[in-house]
């Protein structure tokens, strides 16, 4: 199954995020068809996290079309997730960024084992 259309997957998931009364805007535009995504959970007291892409190998053997993340900063400050990204951004400036608000750090992504 082909992998779903980044712009779409953003657009479901700040849909499905909205539904469970979590706090996400879309932050960053990437490139529509296939732009990594990366997740920044600003949990409202001096902590953050953030989550990018799982590599594939992680999950070859499944072809759901879906999308993996892993952890990239936790528990973190917002400057220590922050500064990740800028790193991300220069090595790929067609990333999409989504900003979610939630003091429970709460982000619905599907984690990578």
């Amino acid at each position: 199954m082909p992998r779903l259309r980044s712009d779409f997957w953003v657009s479901a998931h700040l849909r499905r995020l909205a539904v469970e009364g979590i706090s996400a805007v879309q932050r960053r535009r990437g490139a529509a068809a296939a732009g990594a995504i990366f997740v920044k959970v600003d949990r409202l007291d001096g902590r953050a996290d953030l989550y990018g892409p799982a590599p594939q190998a992680l999950f070859e053997g499944e072809d759901s079309g879906g999308r993996r993340f892993v952890a990239m900063v936790t528990e973190g400050t917002p400057l220590d997730a922050e500064e990740r990204l800028t790193k991300e951004i220069r090595f790929d400036s067609d990333l999409w960024i989504i900003e979610i608000d939630d003091r429970e750090g709460r982000h619905l992504l599907d984690l990578a084992e």
